[in-house]
């Protein structure tokens, strides 16, 4: 299996991704009710953010951290979503991709969520 390499390998990881979680009865409702996220727009953010923090490019402006708080702020985001969210994001890499890249990903994704969830206790 090869490694994430492309843009277009970014938008697989997040469409895919994206048909667990939206899939999923336990965390579905934060994407279409809470943050009631446009789907195809909204992948395309994520691609230009994850093209950013993996090959320092792209030019995502948004403030990450903020946009979830402002989430934690209309309905508690518990420890089981952040689970739930990295468990899917984990295998949807592991499924289509090995390499440094994929493993720097999963690695991201992680830190990002620890420290979204130590913010939002605050």
């Amino acid at each position: 299996m090869r490694d994430i390499q492309t843009r277009e390998d970014l938008h697989l990881v997040m469409s895919s991704f994206y048909d667990k979680l939206l899939s999923d009865d336990k965390i579905n409702f934060i994407f279409t009710e809470v943050a009631k996220i446009d789907l195809k727009p909204h992948l395309l953010e994520l691609v230009d953010f994850w093209e950013q923090m993996l090959f320092d490019t792209g030019d995502y402006k948004k403030n990450v951290l903020q946009l979830h708080l402002d989430i934690n702020q209309k309905t508690n985001l518990p420890q089981e979503h952040f689970d739930i969210w990295l468990n899917y994001f984990n295998v949807t890499i592991d499924e289509n991709f090995s390499g440094p890249i994929a493993e720097n990903m999963k690695t991201r994704a992680l830190s990002i969520a620890t420290v979204m969830k130590i913010k939002m206790q605050h």
